[in-house]
């Protein structure tokens, strides 16, 4: 009886098997971690080009921002709380004179922020025609005291939406160590 090929046979099975453990135990051991620790390798660079970009554009802008936050800075409300409130009653009033817009009410509150740095919140109703309320909120945005419009609800008080009534919410910043 000839054995020869059975047993070639099977010595190339155990071969094919051996050699499928291996490429098993390869791509288990070697590969797979070897390509996870790749891919993350590769996010952190991505991420860390994108971080350098954002770098180089903030350095690029420098001057600009430095400027603006000397501006906002100095346009802070006064670090004396009772100046602070008539800094924005007296911007309401200035704001309603000139564009003709009548307040009927004013509800501040203060609230405390995180840090050294306080926020004044008032709402206003106020009342008048559409270019009167226009004006009234141009004046609001455009004013230099660090005063930020939250909220705007307008509703017509007449059936011709000649009448409106504006609910306008503002806050203004103080902080409390000047120049920081």
């Amino acid at each position: 009886m000839n054995l020869g090929p059975v047993k070639s046979r099977q010595q190339g099975l155990a071969i094919v098997a051996i050699l499928s453990v291996a490429l098993l135990a390869g791509d288990r051991l070697l590969l797979t971690p070897l390509t996870k620790t790749w891919k993350a390798r590769a996010e952190r660079i991505a991420g860390l080009k994108q971080s350098v970009t954002q770098g180089v554009a903030l350095i690029e802008r420098d001057e600009t921002i430095r400027s603006r936050w000397s501006t906002m800075r100095t346009n802070t409300l006064d670090s004396e709380i009772s100046v602070a409130e008539s800094q924005v009653l007296k911007a309401f009033d200035r704001w309603s004179r000139d564009s003709g817009v009548s307040i009927s009410s004013l509800r501040p509150q203060w609230k405390r922020a995180a840090g050294d740095s306080m926020t004044y919140e008032c709402r206003a109703d106020a009342a008048g025609n559409l270019s009167a309320l226009t004006r009234f909120l141009y004046q609001a945005e455009a004013d230099p005291l660090a005063i930020k419009v939250d909220v705007v609800e307008l509703t017509a008080r007449d059936t011709d939406g000649e009448q409106l009534t504006l609910g306008l919410q503002v806050s203004g910043l103080l902080l409390k160590t000047p120049g920081s």
